[in-house]
């Protein structure tokens, strides 16, 4: 089963790459308090077709380039909608 995450897209400059970031919430060790912490992964977009601003769903893959281990699987909600 490999691994996918949901996220905003934060750039759709690059040619058939996305940047896409990603929140979760993660337990703070002394406060037990929940803080929102973020990464940036960059996910594969053969067709180029997630706009900045969509909620995409990227899935793990092997390598692609140096930094790019995903790849688009769904557009969520559109930036339009």
């Amino acid at each position: 089963m490999k691994k996918s995450l949901v996220g905003i897209v934060t750039s759709a400059k690059a040619a058939k790459t996305l940047t896409v970031k990603v929140e979760r919430l993660v337990q703070h060790a002394t406060y037990n308090k929940y803080v929102r912490r973020e990464t940036v992964v960059y996910a594969h977009d053969e067709k180029r077709e997630a706009s900045e601003g969509d909620q995409v769903e990227v899935v793990e893959t092997r390598p692609l380039s140096k930094t790019k281990c995903w790849r688009l699987l769904r557009i969520v909600r559109s930036r339009a909608s």
